[in-house]
């Protein structure tokens, strides 16, 4: 019979290098509170369910903001489109301001969002879960806005990608 050693160490640059395999398109979580906007760059975005409608992210434990999201009311996770790089990289960062260089808006659940994405999805938090250094947030769509145009950004073996540029690859 064969063990499985729970224990397993990998050597965090071969792990992500081989994660870093699976194409992503990244997207910017945001949501406000009392302090103010909070926005932060994710490529750990999927769907749960369609009924009820759930999505999912997840926010590394060490994220200075993690404990303003936790609390939020209600949250946005904008699907980049494939001219918005600057963003993606903007709300990477941590310490600066990121929201007066960035167009945005109030959306209708009251959390902030991007002005164009190429879909956004509008959400109340559903669940949160453990997830080893980071948390899992599960969120409820309560609206959801998808521009006509355009393909994603995204990210693949480390850095960023256009949807034409993978299919040559193949």
């Amino acid at each position: 019979m064969t063990t499985i050693d729970l224990d397993a160490r990998f050597d965090p640059r071969e792990l992500r290098n081989a994660l870093g395999r699976f194409a992503t398109g990244i997207a910017v979580v945001m949501a406000q509170d009392e302090e103010g906007p909070i926005g932060v760059t994710v490529n750990s975005f999927s769907s749960v369910s369609l009924d009820p409608p759930l999505i999912l992210f997840s926010m590394a434990r060490s994220l200075h903001s993690l404990a303003r999201l936790e609390k939020a009311k209600a949250y946005s996770v904008n699907i980049l489109l494939e001219n918005q790089q600057e963003i993606s990289n903007r709300f990477a960062r941590a310490g600066e301001d990121k929201f007066s260089a960035t167009p945005w808006e109030i959306g209708p659940s009251g959390a902030p969002r991007l002005v164009p994405a190429h879909a956004i999805f509008e959400c109340v938090p559903y669940a949160h879960y453990d997830g080893g250094d980071h948390v899992i947030f599960v969120g409820r769509v309560v609206h959801l806005h998808a521009e006509g145009e355009g393909d994603p950004l995204l990210y693949y073996r480390g850095s960023y990608r256009l949807l034409a540029a993978i299919a040559q690859e193949g």
